[in-house]
């Protein structure tokens, strides 16, 4: 059961996200101002933060990049009427982990949370670890059960892309926009190109493969060794 902070001051969105999660195993806390997140957002014990970016007392996606610069590392799901492209953008650079525009149905609300659940904590800011994968990002170096990996600056950006969602399904269009920056889908096999050398640095001999294609998807990390 996961612990998770609600900061929407919406009373009819707020009782029906907390009942959704209830029902899913979580245990919900609800506040509806900014300032009440915040309090509560920088204590101990909450697993996931969602939050609404218009709230009374101001910009949600301040709060995200103000617990960003004090080091919290806790996971911020979005929740927003604004859903442009810009939009979603800036609230991915404020620091938030996923966002979802307003109308949105429940059960993708729900999947979202799990995914965002489902990611391997950082052990420090520039630091990951999940499962036999080590990435130091500050040294730009990364291994699998020990054995040093020969990435090179983009291979290791797209490996720590993946491990962030390990268990996720992520998209072509997701890593052209998010690990290139392109923010339309070019004619290019850039992805599959960098995907197939990182593959063979990973995947020594007699290793499982951790990447795998999801016909008519994408791709998926699996740590489920």
């Amino acid at each position: 059961m996961a612990q998770i902070l609600l900061i929407e001051d919406d009373d009819g969105t707020a009782d029906e996200i907390v009942l959704e999660l209830a029902g899913a195993g979580h245990a919900v806390t609800r506040v509806a101002t900014l300032r009440d997140g915040g309090d509560h957002a920088r204590g101990d014990g909450f697993d996931l933060l969602i939050l609404d970016r218009q709230l009374p007392d101001g910009e949600g996606l301040d709060l995200v990049a103000a617990l960003r610069g004090d080091g919290r590392r806790t996971p911020a799901l979005v929740l927003s009427a604004l859903g442009s492209l810009d939009d979603r953008v800036r609230g991915l650079r404020a620091g938030g982990d996923d966002y979802l525009p307003k109308p949105f149905a429940l059960v993708e609300l729900v999947a979202r949370v799990e995914a965002l659940l489902r990611r391997p904590n950082d052990t420090r800011e520039t630091r990951l670890i999940a499962g036999p994968l080590d990435l130091d990002l500050l040294g730009g170096t990364a291994t699998r059960a020990g054995r040093q990996l020969d990435l090179l600056p983009r291979e290791l950006k797209l490996l720590d892309y993946l491990v962030r969602r390990a268990g996720q399904v992520v998209t072509r269009a997701m890593l052209l926009r998010d690990v290139w920056g392109y923010s339309f889908e070019p004619n290019t096999n850039v992805v599959d190109v960098h995907l197939g050398r990182l593959r063979r640095k990973i995947d020594g001999e007699g290793e499982p493969p951790l990447i795998r294609n999801i016909r008519g998807q994408g791709y998926v990390l699996d740590l489920a060794l």
